[in-house]
């Protein structure tokens, strides 16, 4: 896979797999403009890029709830570097364990504050979709493109807690890829949704079953959405793919 003379946008960019994606796309030849709320670290982890692969990489703070930060990051990837070819939205997160809602305080769905899954389905659903709407843009007058979300086994499997999260998981596995597929399609623009089961960028991800016994490491959801933006994933279109050692074969009905 090479990625030479391309862009890509990677929203979560200063740590996980976002971080990971944006340092094996600049390795291969593409060029990063990397996204997240945490300046500090973002900007190292942005002149440790440029520092092993040459001037490949540039960050810009964003909020993904924020449409004018959104497209602040499209402009710059465009005056920077000329072209938007792809979009990887990562940032994203359970947003009881992000926010660190009190569960003895608030047990049970009724009782978390609304507020706390307002910010779920910011994150987790608004955030790809503007993201989305503002690259279009860009993809469509270059007429190529691809756009891959991130979903995860939740939105298949719910959830009896975080409903936010499997609501926006779903929305983006089924309903927006497929949108975003069907629009593109005469621009030359791909979508494709990416869904993990565990992964292990957290010790608690080890304890949740697969077939295959173990959680994921990074680097292999990170490959598979290298594929898709590579030239060799050029016939994958509006498809959700998991990549879950098994976990959505052991669900029943």
């Amino acid at each position: 896979m090479e990625f030479k003379e391309k862009t890509a946008i990677i929203t979560g960019a200063a740590s996980g797999m976002g971080l990971l994606f944006s340092e094996n796309f600049a390795s291969l030849g593409g060029k990063v403009v990397m996204c997240d709320v945490n300046k500090q670290v973002l900007e190292q982890k942005v002149a440790e890029i440029n520092a092993e692969y040459g001037e490949k990489a540039v960050g810009v703070v964003c909020d993904v709830r924020d449409y004018g930060n959104i497209c602040q990051v499209t402009k710059t990837a465009v005056e920077k570097f000329g072209s938007i070819d792809v979009l990887v939205n990562f940032a994203g997160g359970y947003s009881l364990r992000m926010l660190n809602v009190d569960r003895e305080k608030y047990p049970e769905f009724p009782d978390i504050p609304i507020e706390v899954f307002d910010w779920g389905i910011d994150v987790n659903l608004k955030g790809p979709f503007y993201f989305s709407h503002a690259v279009l843009k860009q993809m469509r007058e270059q007429k190529s493109g691809i756009i891959i979300n991130i979903g995860s086994i939740t939105g298949a499997e719910g959830t009896a807690d975080g409903m936010d999260y499997a609501v926006s998981k779903a929305g983006l596995m089924y309903g927006f890829t497929k949108s975003l597929a069907q629009y593109g399609a005469k621009h030359g623009i791909r979508a494709v949704c990416v869904s993990p089961g565990p992964v292990l960028t957290r010790p608690g991800m080890a304890n949740m079953k697969t077939l295959m016994g173990r959680a994921a490491e990074p680097g292999e959801v990170v490959d598979l959405c290298l594929f898709l933006a590579s030239d060799k994933g050029q016939f994958i279109n509006g498809e959700n793919i998991m990549i879950d050692g098994g976990r959505n074969a052991m669900r029943r009905g």
